[in-house]
Formats: C-alpha cells, sequence, structure tokens
C-alpha cells in the first residue's frame, strides 16, 4: 500500500520528532545520495579511461571520446586528462595538450608521468627553461617508477641550453637505470654527442662503440658513424 505525500510527510515528521531535526535528517540524507551517485560516477569514470586505453592504438578518435566521457564523469581523474594529453600532443594540438597535463599535475602534484611529458611538449615549443622545471619536478619523486626518461630528456634539454656539464651528469645517471626505459643506443648516442662537445673524445668513442653494438644498421648506428667522423683521432 502506497502513502500519499501528505502521510510521507508526516511519516518523516514523525520519526523526527521536530520540524527542526527533521530538515537535518533529510539534509544528511541528500548528501548520503550524493556521495552514492559521485562514487558510481567515479566508477563509470574509470571504465571510460580503461575503453580510452584500449582503443588508443587502433581507433584515436574513439579514444578521445572515452577520455572526454571519463573527464567529464570525474574531473579529478588525473589519467584520463593524461590520455587526452597524450592525444593532442600526438596530433600536434600543443595547447590544448599542455592544459590537459597541466590539469593532472594540479590534481596530483607527484604526478612524474604528466610533468614529463609536459616537459616534451613546453620543449617542442622552444620554452626549454620551462621544459627542464617539469623534468626536475618529475624526478623531485622519489616514486617515479621510470626516471631515466626524465633525465634522458633533461640531459638533451640542458644541453640545448649549453650546460654540457649539467647534461652529461644526468645522462650518465640515466644510463644506470635498470631495465631501461629508454633505448640504450639513443641514449648512448646522446651521451656520446655531450661528452664530444666537452672535448671527451675517449668517452665519445666508447659510448659510440656501444651505440653500433646496439643498433646494428638502425638509425642510431648511422648518427653514430657520422659523429665518430668527427672525433680527433
Amino acid at each position: 500500500m502506497r502513502a500519499t505525500d501528505r502521510e510521507r510527510g508526516f511519516l518523516v515528521y514523525g520519526a523526527c520528532g521536530s520540524r527542526g531535526l527533521c530538515w537535518i535528517l533529510l539534509f544528511l540524507a541528500s548528501v548520503a545520495t550524493s556521495g552514492c551517485a559521485n562514487e558510481e560516477n567515479v566508477r563509470k569514470s574509470k571504465g571510460f579511461y580503461q575503453e580510452g586505453v584500449a582503443r588508443l592504438s587502433s581507433d584515436q578518435q574513439q579514444a578521445y571520446v572515452s577520455f572526454q566521457k571519463a573527464v567529464k564523469l570525474n574531473p579529478d581523474n588525473k589519467e584520463a586528462h593524461y590520455g587526452l594529453g597524450h592525444i593532442y600532443a600526438a596530433q600536434g594540438r600543443l595547447k590544448p595538450a599542455e592544459e590537459s597535463f597541466r590539469e593532472a599535475i594540479r590534481i596530483d602534484g607527484d604526478y612524474s608521468e604528466a610533468n614529463t611529458y609536459l616537459g616534451q611538449v613546453l620543449a617542442s615549443q622552444d620554452r626549454w627553461k620551462d621544459a627542464i622545471a617539469a623534468y626536475r619536478q618529475a624526478l623531485s619523486n622519489p616514486l617515479y617508477p621510470t626516471p631515466d626518461l626524465a633525465r634522458f630528456h633533461l640531459g638533451k634539454a640542458l644541453m640545448h641550453e649549453g650546460d654540457l656539464q649539467g647534461a652529461m651528469e644526468v645522462l650518465e645517471d640515466a644510463a644506470t637505470v635498470t631495465p631501461p626505459n629508454v633505448p640504450p643506443a639513443m641514449l648512448q648516442l646522446e651521451l656520446a654527442r655531450v661528452y664530444h662537445k666537452l672535448g671527451f673524445d675517449v668517452r665519445a668513442r666508447e659510448a659510440l662503440s656501444k651505440v653500433s653494438t646496439l643498433d646494428k644498421g638502425g638509425e642510431q648506428a648511422a648518427a653514430a658513424q657520422e659523429l665518430l667522423g668527427k672525433l680527433k683521432p
């Protein structure tokens, strides 16, 4: 048997005992209901994010739609913002890519992956000092699982800005990470370049020898041979 609106109002009022307490309980009930809805949105947002990741390699447009839905449901889904940033960057849309990565970092200041990617976007705009700051921020997180990525890009940025000593140090640090996340031949080639600029041609030859071994017949090996011709005999 369904109660009328008046009966329902009476039952609520009677249960509360007073009109003031009644409103308090009704307010708390609405907050609880809202909390459940938020939890549901968070769950759905995660689902759309995972859907976007699954589609990323086969249908970038659909992945974009999924990431957008994830962000709409939960604006604090940092991974979805990162996913959007990745798509924007791949399309050469650097401004929205930067905005997406910065939003992910706003949500989680220790989001090193977003800081590293932000640095690459900034470097692509010749904003080298800002890029260096982003890479350093990424490396400030001791739990960053792939620090050699940030160090590799930081080394290239420092070399561009003329800090050869700093570039050498961070690239050498990057080379110690095991297992590596940067292709070793690529890393050794950058080390060889900075060694050459510093006048350390013996070290440069050693690094170039590693490149030739690691990347036989490849792009890095060809670049290594070209640089080898510039070294002092």
